[in-house]
């Protein structure tokens, strides 16, 4: 970096950008009053392929469109005017690309549980999509591995194995796979592809008289020097780096690009993942985040562990589902859940391969729109598919170190099995989503209504959603402007749903579940008793906040314990605040008649689609 980041502090004009796989998104930002708000966007075909083979003329494009819009010039021979001078350009340009599929990886490791996992975690948290995960105990034969490796064609390798101090014999054997199969990059023969080794420390000399004179090769400190600890940082850092110096440099125009802007260029899930822990950081608060995109379905956790772990901390972890998405993987999606599970949140009459001729069509055409209300429903059915399967590839990933022997306290002894994934959603607090779809859905009941049907919130939780998708853009603010970044997300950009109070439990039909009595901040008070299978909202506006007595049944739980009381505060919302008293697992009928007639009481219940088609 050129500049020294303590100079951002005085800037008044901000310009951010995505290069997307199709779209290159521009945002214009500006100081005013003394506060950082969002003013204009601009967009613009990206143009990494034939015939144009040069992203900054997409960005060239998106930015022009702006310089219209505000009557200020942005744009010069040689890229963005900045820093401003002569009252021309900005202060700040940042900008993030998943442009040509993103950052695409293989990882390795000696047992595909401890770390492997431990590889895929820092791969995926550098924003990368993982193709595969090889591991000495993975049961493919040698051949096959060797097959996989050849016909993948990935942007960079992250290789993993080994304590600090153990034998390093398994480590070198990974290694010699890698060269054996002599892997070519996606983006030609002509390009050194990179190699990170973050393994046992003993093995560093082998590993570069195998690996130096053909890749890229850089060497970290090792992902796990001990079973007890994850060191994922210094691997993130160097994927980062090898992504900018090999991957980006080779893309066609990121050269050009790169030198337009001196920081550093970030991969667009990356800067997703930036904003979900500084909304977690101004919060204090767990949070569970998802972009939905077209191709994929990324998930974010950004969790405080319990004390009973003996390493209380913060952890991050990302997950991106590569066959998930609502317009090019939108057949995938139908494939994991199968047509049952899309069916059974459909209200109307319509027959199974109609819904399956729709959805392939939509791959087939990822950049139409819904046309009718039935349409928009379907989507909104797979959308619910596409975020649980996401949630349930995340849980896999998000858990504590495998092998690691645990002091145990009389505590742990009134525990059953530890379980698998640390997420537990009665812990979660603020549940927040970004993509198209969700940023886009006509009613945010809709969105609400989405993202708690697939998640399945529990106790109390707070809803966010990101209204004009500039997540990414602002994700790379923070890291040089972190207070501009988040008082134009805070202003411009994030919408408080409302709050979840989602008893845990289950119960017969009509049964009582709970009972929640608010106080609004201007003296109004309001009691709403809950039986099994109801949903109902309280009215209260964004920001505002209430005071509020959950009295959960003895078979309910709302965080304090079954039947036990809950005295907390709840921020309101666009769409208030939520007592959902559906149960947890949520409870969906097998019978048709019964499923459309309860789905029709949950819609109209938060106004979520137009009456027209719940009537019929």
């Amino acid at each position: 970096m050129s500049r020294k980041v303590s100079l951002y502090e005085e800037a008044k004009y901000i310009l951010a950008t995505d290069v997307g796989s199709t779209t290159t998104k521009a945002r214009y930002f500006e100081k005013k009053d003394d506060s950082y708000r969002y003013i204009v966007s601009g967009e613009a075909p990206t143009t990494v392929e034939a015939p144009f083979e040069d992203v900054t003329m997409g960005v060239r494009n998106a930015v022009r469109e702006v310089e219209e819009l505000i009557n200020r010039r942005l744009l010069r021979e040689n890229g963005i005017i900045c820093p401003r001078k002569d009252g021309e350009g900005v202060d700040i340009y940042v900008t993030t690309s998943s442009a040509g599929g993103g950052l695409q990886m293989i990882v390795g490791g000696l047992v595909k549980t401890m770390t492997a996992e431990s590889a895929e975690r820092a791969a995926l948290g550098a924003g990368s999509i993982v193709m595969d995960v090889l591991a000495v105990n993975d049961p493919r034969p040698f051949f096959k591995k060797i097959e996989r490796i050849r016909s993948l064609r990935p942007d960079m390798i992250l290789l993993a194995g080994g304590t600090d101090g153990g034998d390093i014999r398994q480590v070198v054997e990974l290694a010699e796979l890698i060269d054996t199969a002599e892997p070519k990059a996606r983006l030609g023969i002509g390009y050194e592809l990179p190699i990170v080794f973050a393994g046992n420390k003993d093995a560093q000399k082998d590993i570069r008289n195998l690996l130096e004179e053909k890749y890229a090769l850089k060497i970290v400190e090792n992902l796990r020097p001990t079973l007890e600890i994850e060191n994922t940082s210094p691997s993130r850092s160097a994927v980062h780096e090898l992504f900018m110096e090999h991957v980006m440099s080779h893309a066609p125009g990121y050269n050009k690009l790169m030198k337009w802007t001196d920081v550093d260029i970030m991969p667009t899930p990356a800067g997703e993942g930036m904003m979900m822990q500084l909304i977690a950081k101004t919060f204090n608060k767990n949070v569970l985040g998802v972009g939905l995109g077209g191709a994929t379905t990324n998930v974010y956790s950004v969790v405080r562990l319990f004390e009973r772990d003996r390493s209380s901390n913060i952890r991050f972890v990302r997950t991106v589902s590569a066959n998930l998405g609502m317009s090019y993987s939108i057949s995938n999606v139908m494939k994991e859940t199968g047509i049952k599970n899309i069916m059974r949140w459909i209200i109307f009459d319509i027959d199974e391969p109609i819904v399956s001729s729709r959805l392939r069509n939509k791959m087939i055409r990822p950049t139409t729109i819904p046309q009718t209300i039935e349409d928009l429903m379907i989507e909104h059915a797979v959308a619910r598919e596409a975020l649980r399967l996401g949630l349930q590839h995340h849980r896999s990933l998000a858990r504590g170190l495998k092998g690691v022997k645990k002091e145990r306290d009389i505590g742990d002894f009134f525990l059953e099995a530890e379980e698998e994934s640390y997420i537990d959603m009665m812990n979660i607090d603020v549940i927040a989503g970004t993509g198209g779809l969700l940023s886009h859905a006509p009613r945010r009941s809709q969105t609400i209504l989405i993202l708690t049907d697939a998640f399945q919130p529990e106790g109390v939780t707070l809803m966010f959603q990101d209204s004009v998708f500039m997540m990414p853009h602002l994700g790379v603010l923070s890291t040089v402007h972190e207070h501009a970044a988040w008082e134009i997300f805070d202003k411009d950009c994030l919408v408080r749903l409302g709050t979840i109070i989602a008893p845990k439990g289950l119960a017969k039909e009509g049964e009582h579940v709970v009972t929640v009595s608010l106080k609004k901040p201007d003296g109004e008070e309001v009691t709403k008793s809950l039986n099994f299978g109801q949903i109902f909202s309280i009215s209260l506006e964004e920001r505002k906040k209430a005071k509020v007595i959950i009295n959960p049944s003895k078979k309910f739980d709302v965080g304090k314990g079954p039947g036990h009381t809950l005295q907390t505060e709840v921020e309101g919302g666009v769409v208030g605040v939520v007592i959902d008293a559906r149960g947890r697992p949520l409870f969906i009928p097998e019978n048709t008649t019964e499923r459309r007639k309860k789905l029709i009481n949950w819609f109209t219940s938060l106004n979520a689609y137009p009456e027209t088609i719940l009537d019929n």
